[in-house]
């Protein structure tokens, strides 16, 4: 979502805060700004769209100040314009934040009554208001931040300044992830170690409830009972990873292409190819004194969680009940002593997976969680984590991460199976040796992409595309349909093949794609009955398999993706890749934006 910056420093930051921003450019936004204090004043720029708006508005009309904060808005209320763009001010306070002031309403109305007046229709604003009130009753800074922050209720991360203090941002979390940086003679605060990274490598991360006085001297941390508290400082992994797209037009295409290498390194960890069998690792649970897992996740994420579903029950016997987070955490599951729970975020921040996580936690369940930044909010309040070794996704599609999700799921699922005994020697190693040849089958699917182009100037001109699965590309399905509806706005739905008669046939004609994921397999005849039910209804047939089913499937005017015979079990890994390619180059064709599609946020952390 937001990303924020903030830098006491001791050179000119508006230029170092808006490099920093573009690091956080992936998280999705809608307009930036920011603000710094030059001679005890107040100065702020702000801009609708893309940060390039911004840099100009700078161009033409600089900012002194050796102390700022910025932002880049992923509008929640308001419309995305210049008025709405954060910083906001009152007074002599600036403010920007990231999340949702549940009770603004409230406030507002609080501080109209009070003769303040709203320049703008989001909530932050009121925060400022707030802020600045408490100050001309005489407050200092610090006291008036946090008096106004004990009357917020909702998720918030938040950094403040102070015309007239050029030495002074104070910092505050509440579900949003905030962190220091540490420098010499100098200190940071951001949305996360990546826009940090040009400055430092040493974070302090904060933790809910959280508020900060951050000056050149260093930080003091503060809970909510205004008590001092410590946090660890640490060395962030994440400030090394400054990415580029090198040769690539998109970073989703460079993301999509990278996918050899970490599957590879994300298998690596999890499986000894060498021996064919499975490394030691501290488990936050053992999968053999269990009867249950709970998986719960986001997006992309969840589906990822649905593949693992089926090979988890199919390999290891063990029952899974998957929920989408965001309805998990409200249904007050009961959740028995001898389970356990499984959680798949790519950025560690998705507030629905955390809030999940903490319910599953009160009722003593222990947590294991699949992330792809190990220092993470949810990664640090897990009983153990199964880190995706991805590297910084920037494309806010998930490409490399969804595949490093299904990787680690599937090096569960033979841990699973070996500690609970369902599986042969012969048959473990005979998983362990298909998911030791993933990288290479995932570098022949990426040799299908001029095939995917051809298609893809075709699907760039339909409205509409259905997608059909079963087992387990039955969830792959639902990915392609979501990859589409991302990035090329073209209204997509993916279906169990099997459901094909109980609704969807009748949107079937000439003019609707049906995408068709069928890996020539033991269900493969089954899924030609589907697709012969469409080509009776005169439906365009695009049918994504290997050259045993392409021979099999002889249906005229049928489209096929040729894809490489590969083992069943690792075959939803492989075919996730053709499925993300026909997305990102019909989304190319129509010449939408990529890598930031409209009103989509990398990491949602808010509800």
């Amino acid at each position: 979502m937001c990303g924020i910056v903030g830098i006491v420093g001791h050179s000119p930051v508006a230029p170092l805060i808006v490099d920093a921003l573009k690091r956080l450019e992936y998280r999705g936004y809608d307009s930036a700004g920011v603000a710094t204090i030059a001679d005890g004043v107040l100065g702020r720029r702000r801009a609708e769209g893309k940060l390039v708006n911004l840099e100009r508005r700078l161009d033409r009309e600089p900012l002194d100040g050796l102390i700022g904060i910025g932002h880049t808005r992923w509008a929640t209320h308001g419309v995305p314009n210049e008025t709405n763009a954060h910083p906001h001010f009152s007074d002599n306070v600036a403010i920007v934040h990231n999340g949702i002031i549940e009770n603004f309403s409230e406030l507002r109305d609080e501080l109209k009554a009070d003769g303040y007046a709203f320049a703008s229709q989001t909530d932050t604003e009121v925060v400022a208001h707030l802020i600045a009130r408490e100050m001309k009753h005489g407050a200092k800074p610090e006291e008036a931040a946090f008096a106004a922050l004990k009357r917020l209720q909702g998720a918030f991360a938040l950094a403040i300044m102070f015309s007239g203090d050029e030495d002074l941002i104070v910092g505050a979390r509440s579900g949003p992830p905030l962190a220091v940086g540490h420098g010499e003679g100098e200190m940071f605060v951001g949305s996360d170690a990546i826009a940090l990274a040009p400055f430092t490598d040493a974070i302090t991360y904060l933790e809910d409830g959280d508020w900060v006085v951050v000056r050149r001297s260093g930080a003091e941390i503060f809970d909510m009972t205004g008590a001092r508290v410590e946090r660890k400082r640490q060395q962030s992994i994440g400030t090394s990873l400054l990415v580029d797209k090198g040769n690539h037009r998109h970073f989703m295409e460079k993301e999509i292409h990278e996918q050899p290498e970490v599957i590879s390194h994300t298998l690596a960890h999890y499986l000894d190819f060498a021996q064919g069998g499975i490394r030691e690792l501290e488990m936050p649970f053992d999968f053999a004194a269990i009867d249950r897992l709970s998986v719960s996740a986001c997006g992309t994420a969840y589906l990822a969680g649905l593949i693992g579903k089926y090979w988890f029950e199919r390999y290891a016997r063990l029952p899974v009940d998957i929920d989408i987070a965001s309805e998990f955490r409200y249904r007050e599951m009961p959740l028995s002593p001898m389970s356990a729970a499984l959680f798949v975020s790519q950025s560690g921040e998705t507030a629905d997976t955390l809030a999940s996580l903490r319910y599953c936690k009160s009722a003593g369940v222990p947590i294991g969680s699949i992330v792809n930044v190990r220092d993470s909010t949810i990664a640090r309040e897990s009983d153990g984590i199964f880190p995706t070794l991805a590297g910084p996704e920037i494309g806010v599609a998930s490409t490399k991460a969804f595949t490093c999700q299904l990787s680690i799921f599937a090096a569960l699922a033979v841990r699973a199976a070996i500690e609970r005994k369902t599986v042969s020697a012969e048959e473990s190693a005979r998983l362990v040796r298909a998911l030791s040849e993933a990288p290479r089958f995932a570098s022949l699917a990426l040799k299908v992409e001029e095939r995917i182009e051809e298609i893809a100037r075709e699907l760039a001109q339909v409205h509409h595309v259905l997608y059909l699965g079963r087992d387990t590309n039955y969830p792959l399905a639902m990915e392609g349909a979501l990859k589409l509806k991302e990035i090329s706005y073209i209204h997509a739905e993916g279906y169990a093949a099997g459901e094909l008669k109980h609704g969807p046939i009748a949107l079937i004609d000439k003019q609707m794609p049906v995408i068709v994921i069928a890996p020539h397999d033991r269900i493969f005849d089954k899924t030609v009955s589907n697709m012969q039910e469409v080509a009776a209804r005169g439906g365009r047939i695009i049918l994504i398999t290997d050259s045993e089913g392409a021979a099999r499937a002889s249906l005229d005017g049928i489209q096929t993706i040729i894809m490489p015979t590969v083992p069943e079990f690792i075959a939803p890994i492989i075919y996730a890749i053709p499925v993300q390619m026909l997305a990102y180059h019909t989304a190319v064709v129509m010449g939408t934006d990529v890598d930031q599609p409209r009103n989509l946020a990398k990491s949602v952390t808010v509800e």
